[in-house]
C-alpha cells in the first residue's frame, strides 16, 4: 500500500512539473500554438515508444536474462552429475536387467541432432526400468548418498531451481531415496516387501536421472562442445568408457 501511494504521489508531482514548465514556456513566449504542436507530437509518439520499450527492448532483455539463467542453471546441473548423478546412473544401469534394450539409445554421439535427442527422450519417458535388486549394493549406495547430502542440500537451496521443475524433481527423488536408506540401520536382511518399496524409489530416481541426463547432454552439445566431449568419453551407460583420448 505504501509503495502504491508513493507511486501515485510521484505521478502527480511529475504531471504538475510538466504543466508548470508548459506555463513558464507560455509566460515567456505567449505561443500556445507552438506548445500544442509539440504536445500533440509527443503524445502521438507514445504508442511507438511503448512498442519499442515494451515489446522489443523488453523482450530482448528478457531473452538475454533467460539465456544467462539457463547457463547458470546448467552449471548447477553439471555439478550434480559430476558429484552424484553420473555415479548413480552407472550403478543403476549395471543392475538393469533390460539395459541392452535401451543402451543403443544412450550412446550419445556428436552426430546427434536436436531432433534425435528429443526422439530418444520421448521414447525413454515411458520406458519401464528393471533394476535387479539382488545385485544392488544398498549399503554402499547409502554410504555414497550420505557423503553427498551436503552438496545436494546446497544445490536444492539454489534459487535458480525455481525455474527448473524437472531438475527439482530429480533432487527431491534422490533425497527421498537417501532418507529411505538412512532410515534402515540394517540393509542386509530386509523383507521382500521392503525391498520392493526401495526398488520403486530407485526406479523413480533412475527414470528421472536418465531423462535429465539426456537434456543435459543436448545442452552441452549445442553450447559447450568441449564439455560434451568429456561427457561422451565418460558415458555412465558405457562399461568400456574412458576419459583417455585414443
Amino acid at each position: 500500500m505504501k509503495r502504491s501511494r508513493w507511486q501515485v504521489i510521484l505521478g502527480i508531482v511529475l504531471v504538475a512539473l510538466s504543466a508548470g514548465l508548459y506555463m513558464i514556456h507560455f509566460w515567456f513566449f505567449h505561443d500556445s500554438h507552438h506548445i500544442f504542436i509539440y504536445l500533440v507530437g509527443d503524445i502521438a509518439f507514445v504508442p511507438i515508444e511503448v512498442l519499442l520499450v515494451t515489446l522489443i527492448i523488453h523482450r530482448l532483455l528478457t531473452a538475454r536474462e533467460k539465456r544467462i539463467k539457463l547457463q547458470k542453471l546448467n552449471m548447477v546441473i553439471g555439478v550434480f552429475f559430476s558429484e552424484v548423478g553420473a555415479n548413480l546412473l552407472a550403478e543403476f544401469s549395471d543392475c538393469d536387467r533390460d539395459l541392452e534394450e535401451i543402451r543403443k539409445n544412450l550412446f550419445v554421439t556428436g552426430e546427434w541432432s536436436t531432433e534425435k535427442f528429443d526422439q530418444v527422450w520421448k521414447s525413454l519417458r515411458t520406458y519401464t526400468y528393471n533394476v535387479d535388486m539382488s545385485h544392488m549394493r544398498l549399503g554402499d549406495l547409502r554410504d555414497f548418498l550420505s557423503t553427498k547430502r551436503d552438496i545436494m542440500l546446497r544445490l536444492l537451496e539454489n534459487p535458480l531451481l525455481l525455474d527448473h521443475e524437472s531438475f527439482t524433481r530429480v533432487l527431491r527423488a534422490v533425497f527421498h531415496l537417501t532418507e529411505e536408506l538412512q532410515a534402515r540401520p540394517d540393509l542386509t536382511s530386509l523383507p521382500e516387501t521392503d525391498i520392493d518399496h526401495l526398488a520403486g524409489d530407485i526406479h523413480r530416481v533412475y527414470n528421472l536421472l536418465v531423462l535429465q541426463w539426456l537434456q543435459y547432454m543436448k545442452y552441452l552439445k549445442n553450447v559447450h562442445p568441449y564439455l560434451f566431449s568429456l561427457a561422451m568419453r565418460t558415458n555412465p551407460f558405457d562399461r568400456a568408457a574412458t576419459p583417455v583420448v585414443t
